[in-house]
């Protein structure tokens, strides 16, 4: 099977660019203002307010499976 590429040291052709000739290519500039970094999290916090929330949602499934919004096969 015939290679496609050029491996080794085959010099390149005077037409083509040498790979450390070729510019870099870089990210578009961002526009508009920079923006500070957000600030730190308290994980403690965070995982009370999941707790809480999983309370919230516990009592009400319940109140709504004891009043019989909610129908179990």
């Amino acid at each position: 099977m015939a290679s496609r590429g050029r491996r080794g040291g085959a010099p390149a052709r005077e037409d083509e660019p040498r790979r450390d000739e070729r510019a870099e290519q870089q990210a578009p500039a961002p526009q508009g203002p920079v923006l500070p970094p957000p600030p730190p999290v308290d994980y403690g916090v965070f995982m009370q307010g999941l707790d809480r929330a999983d309370v919230w949602w516990a009592s009400l499934l319940r109140t709504r499976f004891e009043d019989g919004a909610i129908d179990v096969a």
